[in-house]
Formats: structure tokens, C-alpha cells, sequence
């Protein structure tokens, strides 16, 4: 999975407004591809390093039997100043990557297992996230 996006059309970007996270998700609200997702139930910004632990555990499960698909990207940059640094002097440097995620986001879909083992990983790897969720069933 890639971290951050390839091309940018500038250096530095303004912080977003809290990410304006307070409505709810209408793109990926239903399930496409596989038959279980974890849903997220309130909102939040999650790093890449999260999203690839929860890949992993996720991937260990599957033991190549299964599918999984990622509904995230990471497209938003945050800049840090270093500790020992005085006011003003500019920005800061590049510090993470970050997605910022909508309640009712669809975040990770899983297809081609059994329901009982599907449940367990996706439950595995619901504790690596920083924001509640949920698992959701695919209707059709």
C-alpha cells in the first residue's frame, strides 16, 4: 500500500479545519466488494502506521484465503516543529501522513472466509485503531 501521494501541487499545505468531520459519510458508507467491513462509528483522523498494522493482523489471518480491501488513503500531511525550537521560523518540517475518517466510513472489507473467523480477525484488528468501530455485514 502506498503511503502518501506521488504528486503534490504544492510544498506545504494549511491545516484543515478539524477536517470537518462532524457530518456523516455518504461515498463509502455501504459495503462493495467483500462480505464483512469494519464500519468506523465516530469520527477521527488515522495515521498510515495504524492502517498497516491493522493490514497485517488483518493479512496474517486471512492465511491466503481471503481477500481484503483498503478504503483508506492517507492524503492529508502534518507538519511538526521540533521541540527545542523558539516561535515563528516557518512552518515546520513533514512529520506523518494522516485519513481523516467520517462516522459511518467503511474502512476495511474482507471476502472468501468463513463468518466465525472472518468476525475474530476483523476483532483482532479493531484494537490497533484510535477511533471506535464496528463490524457490518454485507446484506446482499
Amino acid at each position: 500500500m502506498k503511503q502518501y501521494p506521488s504528486n503534490l501541487k504544492y510544498k506545504k499545505y494549511q491545516k484543515l479545519n478539524s477536517f470537518n468531520l462532524k457530518t456523516i459519510e455518504k461515498k463509502v458508507f455501504s459495503i462493495n466488494d467483500g462480505n464483512l467491513a469494519i464500519k468506523s462509528i465516530e469520527a477521527g483522523k488515522i495515521n498510515f502506521k495504524q492502517i498497516e498494522s491493522c493490514r497485517r493482523t488483518i493479512k496474517r489471518g486471512l492465511k491466503k484465503k481471503g481477500n481484503l480491501w483498503i478504503q483508506l488513503f492517507t492524503d492529508v500531511p502534518i507538519y511538526k516543529k521540533s521541540l527545542a525550537s523558539r516561535m515563528g521560523k516557518g512552518k515546520g518540517n513533514l512529520a506523518y501522513w494522516v485519513a481523516s475518517v467520517k462516522k459511518g466510513t467503511i474502512l476495511f472489507e474482507v471476502s472468501g472466509l468463513e463468518l466465525e473467523k472472518a468476525i475474530y480477525v476483523l476483532n483482532k484488528s479493531k484494537t490497533k485503531l484510535p477511533i471506535k468501530t464496528k463490524i457490518t455485514k454485507n446484506i446482499y
